[in-house]
């Protein structure tokens, strides 16, 4: 009985685990520096970013290169999330700027009005997310809750909080500085979960004053389930 308190206690005590907060909405800006009408979705999602209860990435991709500006944060990891998406959503062919909310819907980013309205929606959507814990700097632990067949993905996400101002020098927006905020800079997939509570191992960062973020997705670009971040 002592041996029963204890651990009760003990699991309690473990930040996250107990009575974890509704996660944020994940809000996914793909962008692209040589685009001619990504610098006002970019300064969207950016005020986007401050309100409460929303995690807004920035995923610049690179297949607008070849226009004559290579974007200096795209990388390619990040076009495959997003062709991913135009699988899993249906779509012709992927797009920029485009806005990808939790995974699941998805609006044109100059489409403010669609997007504030999916925003609403999915925060106020019910959801059974698996309660989430960064343990030291290390690891990361999701506890139980129901998983799509064959389970979901978890993903390590990196980004710079930082505004960052580029000046583009070629191309459309050529003479033009384009603003960026919470600009990923690593995206890394750790492992799967089945609905049953599972630890994983966080890598070191690769740049400093980065913020860590987590998210548990249905596979293949699939709904985002539950979200958490640690701040540097």
């Amino acid at each position: 009985m002592r041996k029963a308190a204890l651990l009760c206690l003990t699991l309690i005590a473990t930040p996250g685990l107990a009575a974890a907060a509704k996660p944020p909405v994940v809000i996914e800006l793909y962008t692209a520096q040589g685009c001619a009408s990504c610098g006002e979705a970019n300064s969207y999602v950016g005020k986007l970013a401050e309100k409460p209860g929303v995690l807004a990435l920035t995923f610049p991709v690179d297949y607008w290169d070849y226009l004559g500006w290579p974007d200096t944060f795209a990388k390619p990891e990040f076009a495959d999330r997003q062709r991913a998406y135009v699988t899993r959503l249906d779509l012709r062919e992927p797009y920029t700027p485009q806005v990808v909310i939790d995974g699941h819907a998805q609006a044109g980013g100059l489409q403010t009005e669609k997007v504030d309205t999916l925003l609403a929606t999915a925060a106020q959507a019910p959801r059974r997310a698996p309660d989430m814990a960064f343990i030291g700097l290390r690891r990361v632990d999701v506890g139980s809750g129901p998983a799509p067949r064959g389970g979901a993905e978890v993903w390590l996400v990196r980004y710079d909080p930082r505004e960052q101002d580029v000046v583009v020098r070629k191309g459309d927006n050529r003479g033009q500085t384009v603003a960026h905020r919470n600009v990923v800079r690593e995206i890394r997939r750790l492992g799967r979960w089945r609905g049953r509570p599972t630890a994983y191992r966080l890598p070191p960062p690769t740049e400093d004053g980065l913020v860590t973020a987590v998210l548990v997705q249905g596979p293949e670009g699939g709904r985002i389930l539950a979200a958490a971040q640690r701040t540097p």
